[in-house]
């Protein structure tokens, strides 16, 4: 018998700006446009040559959707530069490579175009569906609309990008609901073949939210949908879950195959007041399996050469270096 495997990825998180056109009602993410709302060039560039030093393999680009739509916001992009915030990110994106680092962004609703253009300098991109149901909690979000975000997904699909979305559970949704939203993804997934993992991701109270008073999912939830997850998504689709979010020791045995991205320099941004686990947190969470290392972009996806020619050199590189003995385990 083969032991099982669960796999994580080291990455450094940039949270590129915090302002946002949505307001959902559990976010503590979003702010107004203020002095700090968009991470200067240099400190970027910082977080990333300290990132490459400590072994990390990728450049999480994460930030608010459609920032542009907030008023004020240009102003204060224009100061480093840039008329666009996604004209920021391709830059970026050029220099995590140039520093050894894959870009992964998550910068909510993207076009077929936009897409397409980052895909260029991208080895992996996402975006969370959340849930396919009509909750109170995305009542100010219009880039939570399910069939936007559904829309986006199949546009990456037919662009062959390696794709990470999830859910969230706890945010207003029925346990039918995640039925349906995990059927969604599985069904695009048949079609076009570019989910590499599935992240079942249990909503936090934050103070000064309007849910901050909501319950937060307990374990047995959280158990039951990552083995619902399990059994709807098809077996080449990693299940993750966030190991700083929930007891993840007692959730690996539901389903688990992946522990997403940690970072051994930056804080998880979209919930700061949880640390990531460190290497030997995370051996203890994986119990009995083997703890691999991968990167951003999943082996199947790098066999079938479902990146940009530009990244080939790192990816080959990367992986040749978490395959050797003890590569993936520290560095």
């Amino acid at each position: 018998m083969h032991r099982r495997v669960i796999t994580f990825s080291r990455n450094a998180f940039l949270p590129l700006t915090t302002v946002c056109r949505n307001r959902c009602g559990y976010c503590c993410f979003r702010t107004p446009v203020r002095e700090g709302c968009v991470m200067p060039p240099d400190d970027a560039l910082r977080t990333m040559e300290a990132s490459a030093r400590l072994g990390c393999t990728e450049a999480l680009f994460t930030f608010g959707e459609r920032p542009g739509a907030v008023a004020g916001f240009d102003a204060v992009l224009g100061r480093i530069g840039y008329a666009d915030i996604l004209d920021y990110v391709y830059d970026l994106s050029l220099a995590a490579i140039e520093r050894g680092l894959l870009p992964h962004t998550n910068a909510g609703i993207l076009s077929y175009d936009e897409l397409d253009r980052l895909r260029g300098v991208n080895a992996s991109m996402g975006l969370m569906l959340e849930t396919t149901a009509d909750i109170p909690a995305h009542r100010n979000s219009p880039g939570k609309d399910p069939a936007v975000r559904i829309d986006m997904i199949e546009n990456a699909g037919r662009l062959s990008i390696p794709f990470t979305t999830g859910i969230l559970v706890g945010i207003g949704e029925t346990m039918e609901d995640r039925e349906e939203s995990l059927s969604v993804i599985r069904d695009l997934h048949v079609r076009f073949g570019h989910i590499q993992e599935v992240i079942v991701q249990n909503f936090c109270p934050k103070p000064g939210t309007l849910m901050e008073g909501a319950p937060a999912p307990g374990t047995d939830e959280l158990c039951a949908t990552i083995a619902l997850a399990r059994e709807i998504l098809p077996a080449d689709v990693a299940v993750q879950i966030p190991p700083n979010l929930a007891d993840a020791s007692h959730l690996v045995g539901c389903g688990v195959d992946d522990l997403g991205g940690v970072s051994p320099l930056t804080i998880d941004y979209v919930n700061p007041e949880r640390p990531w686990p460190q290497l030997e947190e995370l051996r203890r969470v994986a119990g009995d399996a083997e703890l691999r290392e991968r990167l951003c972009i999943y082996p199947q996806y790098i066999e079938k050469g479902w990146y940009p020619p530009l990244l080939e050199p790192l990816i080959r590189r990367l992986a040749a270096r978490i395959a050797a003995p003890g590569g993936g385990e520290g560095a």
